[in-house]
């Protein structure tokens, strides 16, 4: 018991509030916008631009493992890093490759369910306040980026392949997390399982709503610049974090 109380006294990752899911949203919502950015308006392709993103991501996990305790910049930072990294990958995968939004998604949806598979066997837990030690950190940027990648293909599949369009799709993955904060709210049901249905579901839910704001009218969207919308998503994202402290998660979610 001392043990875990003091792994989640050191935990590196935010204590879950309604600002850690804002800011999850913004962010994800920011790593389709700034994907797109990079891959389509600056015409470097999908390939080409996950290379990018990942070398920012890896370079952002090592800063994270690093550091000796919670800074939210640096942690906002690396998710970022892999919803954008997410966003370009899962395109490259689906488009590129040939795959499928639905064969992205299976296979991507097989990815995390083995990391976190893993992760409990070999850690016992893969609760939030666990991330304390270098090897759940590296266990859950894992996770957290298999899940952001199948976050896009799943938004662009609900979007386009199921033919619910954007905004439909939003309604959709919105209703689901109303679902899980009801449960999470009103029932007994794993706090840990909660939590990471929820963190997959943002980001599909961020997806559509970055394709919302800069995807061609004539296709649903709005049509917004691409980088003018991934500016205002950061400063929103910004002032976040400046404004609202966040504390370094303490207890199971």
């Amino acid at each position: 018991m001392h043990d875990r109380t003091m792994a989640a006294e050191r935990s590196k990752v935010p204590e879950v509030t309604l600002i850690f899911w804002l800011c999850k949203i913004i962010a994800t919502t920011l790593g389709e916008t700034g994907g797109d950015s990079l891959s389509m308006s600056a015409n470097l392709g999908y390939l080409v631009s996950t290379g990018i993103f990942a070398a920012i991501f890896a370079v952002a996990v090592a800063l994270q493992i690093r550091a000796t305790r919670f800074h939210p910049w640096l942690y906002w930072a690396t998710i970022i890093a892999t919803t954008t990294v997410g966003t370009t990958l899962a395109d490259f995968a689906d488009r590129s490759l040939g795959i499928g939004y639905s064969g992205g998604s299976s296979l991507l949806l097989a990815l995390l369910l083995a990391s976190l598979f893993i992760w409990y066997r070999t850690t016992g837990t893969i609760a939030v306040a666990s991330v304390a030690t270098p090897r759940a950190e590296v266990f859950y940027w894992v996770t957290i980026m298999f899940s952001q990648t199948l976050g896009t293909a799943l938004g662009d599949w609900t979007a386009d392949t199921a033919g619910f369009g954007y905004t439909g799709a939003a309604l959709i993955f919105g209703g689901m997390l109303a679902v899980i904060a009801a449960a999470y709210f009103w029932t007994s049901i794993s706090r840990t399982g909660l939590f990471w249905a929820a963190f997959v579901l943002t980001r599909p839910l961020g997806a559509v709503v970055g394709d919302f704001l800069d995807k061609p009218i004539a296709k649903g969207g709005l049509n917004l610049d691409r980088y003018a919308a991934s500016g205002l998503l950061l400063v929103a994202l910004i002032i976040l974090i400046a404004v609202v402290r966040q504390r370094p998660a303490t207890r199971s979610h």
